[in-house]
């Protein structure tokens, strides 16, 4: 898909030139091959490829070429059930910025019901401004909501009430799938906000798109709320480690208290076997073999082997939690 952003009008989908008229913001939509030709037709740069938008490095995320600015940075789209990481292009131009992404981001579109609902005139360098503002506070939600996640899962590990033997590995297994998942989206939002933290370095010190006064302040205020993200972000991967480090512990505890019941289990079997094993070797001068009662002593003596150490184990709180 190929739009066109005109200020006070709704987005326009490009199919010639005449369509991106005056428009200062173009947006490649998961785009085709053709639309990656109109548009490289329209502004006259080359068109970064998903791979090229993909490359780490930094001299292949920030760099001008035939006096436009290239940009790239790796964006998550976070849904109900799951998120995902895609690159997100940006070629800024004198009079217009060009946008290249592979999927729907929540931020686009938010500007985009700016452009149309405003009328004052847009210029390339404001639009790239938004879009950076719209990402920032995007990713702020996500860690927001990251944050509450965290919380509640802190106090299902700490403050709910213990399971049954039966249910405890289960809940700890899910809640190590949990924390694990955070833990990864917590990382790919530090990946974006690095991206973007860079962005934003480049655009402010970069000569041949001088920034008016007023962007200038909006992208310093960009710069700052990038930074205390990334203090946020930092806070999070300590309580993402510390949960991941709880859990662990609770399923050693788990297993330890397997061991003890198999443990208690073959303690208390050896001496009644021991018992059943003296008196069934039937030995001609076994005293007990001809006594009236050496049946039932044997059986009262092998239970009282089982229950003494049972009474010990219990008197020493082995045999709970």
């Amino acid at each position: 898909m190929f739009l066109a952003h005109h200020p006070g009008a709704p987005a326009r989908t490009v199919t010639a030139a005449a369509d991106a008229a005056g428009a200062a913001w173009l947006d490649l939509l998961d785009p085709t091959p053709d639309e990656e030709a109109l548009a490289a037709q329209i502004t006259g740069q080359r068109i970064p490829t998903r791979a090229q938008l993909d490359e780490i490095e930094s001299s292949s995320r920030l760099f001008m070429e035939d006096d436009a600015v290239y940009l790239s940075t790796p964006l998550v789209r976070k849904t109900p059930d799951d998120f995902f990481v895609s690159p997100v292009g940006f070629v800024l131009m004198h009079e217009q910025i060009l946008t290249i992404r592979f999927t729907g981001f929540s931020a686009f579109d938010v500007v985009a019901r700016q452009v149309a609902g405003q009328t004052a005139p847009l210029s390339a360098n404001e639009a790239g401004i938004m879009l950076l503002e719209a990402i920032v506070d995007r990713l702020a939600d996500i860690l927001e909501h990251l944050g509450q996640a965290l919380d509640g899962m802190s106090k299902d590990v700490f403050q709910s009430e213990a399971p049954g033997q039966a249910q405890a590995g289960t809940l700890l297994r899910n809640m190590l799938r949990r924390v694990g998942r955070s833990g990864d989206l917590g990382s790919s939002v530090r990946d974006s906000l690095l991206g973007l933290e860079r962005i934003s370095i480049f655009l402010g010190e970069n000569k041949r798109h001088d920034l008016s006064e007023r962007l200038q302040a909006r992208l310093g205020t960009v710069g700052r709320d990038i930074r205390s993200l990334n203090d946020f972000v930092s806070q999070t991967a300590n309580k993402v480690q510390f949960l991941l480090d709880a859990t662990l512990g609770f399923i050693s505890i788990e297993q330890n208290n397997g061991m003890k019941i198999l443990t208690v289990v073959s303690f208390i079997g050896v001496a009644p076997t021991l018992v059943a094993g003296i008196y069934g070797m039937n030995f001609h001068d076994i005293p007990e073999l001809n006594w009236k009662y050496g049946y039932w002593y044997s059986l009262a003596l092998m239970a009282a082997t089982v229950v003494l150490p049972l009474l010990w184990f219990w008197r020493r709180g082995w045999l709970g939690k």
